[in-house]
């Protein structure tokens, strides 16, 4: 049992099942004061009943609430619109000079007579992917996402058939896709989590794309129209995302920002306005960029913790990450975090170097944070009869000692 302090911001507990009853009592008598600690901290408070802020680089979680309770995408599903779009790009299946025609069914259904976001797509008119775009990104334009849907894969549904296979592989587990709009639908569901995972999907994979959210404001068909998303204006940094808004989901918003070299990603939903929307999201963020700060709490290749091992020639294998463990802190120093080391152990000997052991976790407020894999750092090779031998008896004994227990 390893009880450790990380730059007096984290409190370390490994453990396994070689453990006795009374070893286990203290680790778990050791996270409740632990836990106990990091309640006492003041939280940040927020009004939005759905709010989480990512650190980019290092992918922990600096503010989460609610973030995997399901919600509608609203208007943010164009984000898996555009996505798809820009995957079709990427393969040559389409050009950003290839032209689209405007159906009918687009027309009536995103364009003018709808009464909804538009860019005013005129009907049987053709429009290059490179406006379609710009009205999608810029505009929240729903005849874009109709006609760009229809245009690639045929029909609205074939295109979300392609969007629903996207969100899968990139992560979005908590997230179904009816329709390229947003519009409201019952089977249409997403997460804070998931929609933070597709804005960091878009800046790392479709950077040129993504940068078109950027753009202030976007003139068709003589119609000028301004970026929905306040927070370009509002926060320096801000270079693109997503609102969403409706009767029964509230006013929510997905966005990124990048200042000095760090890029925070933030959600927000079921909002009460437009302007609550927008201040809630400008104070999360300016508290994310002014409340944190870069900190390495193990270089690479330096021990994390250890892991037990049965029938080695070591009782334990040193346990490393990938690489350096960089994590955003308070710097206010009044941050609590847990961190554990979790494994399926004692690990059976042999153990090689660079092995995948079990993961690192960091939690904030009871939530875990961050998850990062962990590796043997050392060769622990299968011992001799005797250390296994040993081993084994001290195995069957502390089974006995938990059989007891757990009858008692």
């Amino acid at each position: 049992m390893e009880f450790g302090t990380w730059n007096d911001h984290f409190s370390l507990c490994a453990f396994d099942r070689r453990l006795g009853i009374v070893f286990r009592t203290l680790v778990l008598i050791c996270l409740a004061l632990v836990a106990a600690s990091a309640a006492r901290a003041e939280p940040f408070e927020t009004s939005a009943p759905v709010a989480l802020l990512l650190d980019a680089s290092s992918g922990m979680l600096l503010l989460g609430r609610n973030v995997d309770r399901p919600v509608e995408p609203a208007a943010m599903a164009k984000m898996m619109t555009v996505a798809v779009v820009a995957e079709a790009l990427a393969k040559g299946e389409t050009s950003l000079d290839t032209e689209y025609p405007v159906s009918e069914q687009a027309w009536r259904k995103g364009g003018a007579p709808s009464r909804s976001a538009t860019m005013f797509a005129a009907l049987k008119s053709r429009i290059r992917v490179a406006d379609l775009l710009r009205g999608a990104m810029v505009q929240a334009a729903n005849d874009a996402c109709l006609i760009m849907a229809e245009g690639i894969a045929g029909s609205e549904d074939a295109f979300v058939v392609r969007m629903n296979a996207l969100a899968a592989a990139i992560g979005m587990t908590h997230t179904h896709f009816s329709n390229v709009t947003g519009f409201a639908d019952p089977d249409q569901h997403t997460t804070a989590r998931d929609l933070a995972v597709l804005v960091q999907y878009l800046v790392d994979h479709h950077p040129q794309i993504y940068a078109v959210y950027g753009e202030k404001e976007f003139t068709w068909n003589r119609i000028r129209q301004l970026n929905r998303n306040p927070l370009l204006t509002a926060v320096a940094g801000t270079d693109g995302g997503a609102t969403g808004a409706s009767d029964s989901a509230g006013f929510g918003l997905a966005a990124s920002a990048m200042r000095d070299g760090r890029r925070l990603v933030l959600v927000v939903h079921g909002l009460k306005s437009v302007k609550e929307r927008a201040d809630e999201a400008a104070r999360i963020l300016e508290w994310g960029f002014k409340s944190f700060e870069p900190k390495e709490m193990f270089a690479a290749g330096e021990t994390i913790g250890e892991a037990s091992v049965f029938g080695g020639t070591s009782w334990t294998v040193p346990l490393v990450a990938d690489g350096p463990v960089r994590l955003p802190v308070r710097t206010d120093s009044k941050d609590q975090l847990q961190a554990r080391i979790v494994y399926d152990g004692p690990l059976p000997a042999p153990v090689r170097r660079g092995d995948a052991v079990g993961r690192l976790q960091v939690l904030r407020e009871g939530i875990v944070a961050l998850e990062i894999p962990v590796r043997a750092g050392a060769d622990v090779p299968v011992g001799g009869l005797g250390k296994r031998a040993l081993d084994a008896l001290y195995e069957f004994g502390v089974g006995l000692v938990r059989g007891r227990a757990e009858r008692s």
